[in-house]
């Protein structure tokens, strides 16, 4: 019936009355009906009948627990970048100067770009570096407080609509940060074991998505004691990214798969 929802009550054992005496109101209602609902000569008998027009109700929009996805990334790293600069602004700001080449291939300020798997906002660009801005959050959440000038640093562009998905969603929102506990060559590869924090622990599972740094890998074991986990990598990576170049002690940007937190959100909305 359109927007407008009509409601009939009945209503037993009332006095009789003639269509004359039927009020004006009543009429004036029916009237206004996109058609004839009824006829209200019929209603001279017993059981006459009230009419009540209520407007939908707008319900309240969920609330969202999750960050809107604004950029995506694959976790496969363009190039390393090198830190120019870190420090205060004019503005009072934290801002991050990187030198690089292949990111800046068609950039434009607000563009995002992720640094060590840290979705960042370009607010400054020449051909040969960048700068993005810090927010204290940032600071607190990831471990690029621990840069300094000379730096090497993961960068990624965020994806295109024609890019290839060759590694896995990454969202660039970095959940936490882990510590390397051991680095272990075996022939030309090299194991890396990381401890975190079990908040992050439970997303992660053997031979799951995780990014490090930004750069997606797969999970080999998960130490449920310990509250480390390990991945291997092959040589060709090792020359690709910052991890082997971090030592043990020093921390790691970690990213979960975003599918484990949808899984759990909605198994917990069901209770």
């Amino acid at each position: 019936m359109g927007a407008q929802s009509f409601s009939l009550t009945f209503l037993s054992k009332t006095p009789k009355s003639s269509p004359s005496k039927i009020p004006t109101t009543k009429s004036t209602i029916l009237n206004l009906l996109p058609y004839k609902l009824l006829n209200v000569n019929k209603f001279s008998k017993p059981n006459s009948f009230s009419l009540t027009i209520t407007k939908p109700s707008k319900r309240p929009k969920p609330i969202s627990h999750f960050q809107p996805i604004r950029s995506l990334f694959t976790g496969i790293v363009e190039e390393m970048g090198k830190v120019q600069n870190l420090g205060d602004n004019k503005d009072g700001g934290v801002e991050l100067k990187i030198g690089a080449e292949t990111v800046l291939e068609g950039v434009n300020l607000g563009d995002s770009i992720a640094v060590n798997g840290t979705c960042l906002t370009v607010t400054d660009f020449t051909n040969q570096d960048f700068t993005v801005g810090l927010s204290p959050e940032t600071l607190r959440k990831t471990s690029l407080i621990e840069l300094k000038i000379g730096s090497l640093v993961n960068l990624e562009r965020a994806v295109q609509p024609i890019s290839r998905m060759g590694g896995h969603f990454v969202q660039g929102h970095v959940d936490g940060t882990g510590v390397i506990v051991e680095k272990v060559p075996e022939g030309d590869s090299l194991w890396i074991k990381v401890k975190t924090e079990k908040g992050l622990l439970k997303y992660i599972v053997p031979k799951g998505f995780i990014a490090v740094d930004g750069t997606s890998l797969t999970v080999v074991d998960v130490f449920e004691e310990e509250g480390c986990f390990n991945f291997m990598l092959v040589s060709y990576t090792q020359q690709k990214v910052v991890v082997p170049l971090k030592e043990v002690g020093q921390k790691v940007n970690l990213e979960v798969d975003i599918l484990g937190k949808y899984v759990e959100r909605l198994l917990s909305s069901r209770c």
